[in-house]
């Protein structure tokens, strides 16, 4: 093709393109989308860890049911292919209450025992959905709960693996009463209600501190039960939104205004000892607009 038409036909094809996109940015730009009416304010952003891209076992979240008969859901390999920014801790009670105070956040219920510098607890899924829309008001970073798959992903060796043992071609469903009965007494011999500050629960192999103690974490992932065919296919999986996982030493799904999970709300099994969180920021080029697109109201 003559270099002459080349350009001609590269210049037809580039008009388009640019003239869409100076319209797309007009309208954006009318809409508000780059206003800024409230500077960032200079605030402590917690402390992060970034948990490498790595492949790892995930015994899937959920209720999973053969025919009549409960069974331990399925192991499978997850292959991350991008690292995660985690904060390092739970949130904490003091980090918290500068949300409380700004009024964009409900008082937790339970105080810190003693000392700010302690997980906040006695906070709902809510709760923890309104801190996070709150941090990233403030930093202009996109800041969100983990998924349970992201949280086995940051928790590596520590993220607790669910299985009772069962035959999964078991019809008795004893099995699994007695199996839930057994895990339920050793979880309850093992209680400590009591938070304690950062860092006693120690750090996994990545970093990540206080995994797994006696705060439960809440996840973005919510409760599910799952029917299987008899060759274990999935035949229907329920998403029960309203009831989220949360995570320590056991999973144990929640109602989402749950603040304080011994008084009630969960599902099955035994009762979280607190109700936390830790967040996950996203390092994508696009995460700034997603700020953007959660203040507008264009998000959850």
């Amino acid at each position: 093709m003559p270099r002459t038409k080349r350009n001609l036909s590269i210049f037809q094809t580039a008009l388009p393109i640019t003239l869409i996109a100076a319209l797309s940015a007009g309208i954006v730009q009318q809409a508000g989308f780059f206003d800024d009416p409230e500077p960032r304010s200079a605030i402590h952003e917690p402390k992060t860890v970034v948990v490498p891209a790595r492949t790892y076992k995930y015994r899937s979240d959920g209720e999973f049911v053969k025919g009549t008969a409960p069974v331990d859901p399925p192991m499978k390999t997850v292959i991350a292919s991008e690292s995660l920014t985690v904060t390092k801790y739970q949130i904490t009670a003091n980090e918290y209450a500068a949300c409380v105070l700004d009024g964009a956040c409900a008082a937790a219920d339970a105080p810190p025992a003693g000392s700010a510098n302690v997980p906040v607890t006695g906070v709902s899924f809510d709760d923890a959905m309104d801190y996070a829309h709150w941090l990233s008001k403030k930093t202009g970073q996109y800041w969100t709960l983990p998924s349970d798959q992201q949280l086995a992903h940051a928790a590596g060796k520590l993220f607790p693996d669910d299985a009772l043992g069962l035959d999964p071609d078991s019809k008795n469903p004893a099995l699994r009463w007695l199996a839930d009965y057994e895990r339920e007494a050793r979880e309850r011999s093992k209680r400590d209600p009591v938070p304690r500050p950062l860092g006693s629960f120690g750090e996994n192999e990545h970093g990540l501190a206080d995994f797994g103690g006696n705060v439960w974490e809440w996840t973005s992932t919510c409760h599910r039960r799952v029917h299987l065919h008899a060759n274990g296919s999935v035949r229907n999986a329920e998403p029960i939104c309203g009831v989220y996982v949360t995570v320590a030493s056991h999973r144990s799904p929640v109602s989402s205004f749950i603040r304080d999970p011994k008084g009630g709300g969960c599902s099955v099994g035994t009762p979280p000892d607190n109700l936390g969180f830790r967040l996950v920021k996203s390092t994508k080029w696009y995460a700034p607009f997603l700020v953007k697109f959660r203040e507008k109201g264009w998000m959850a």
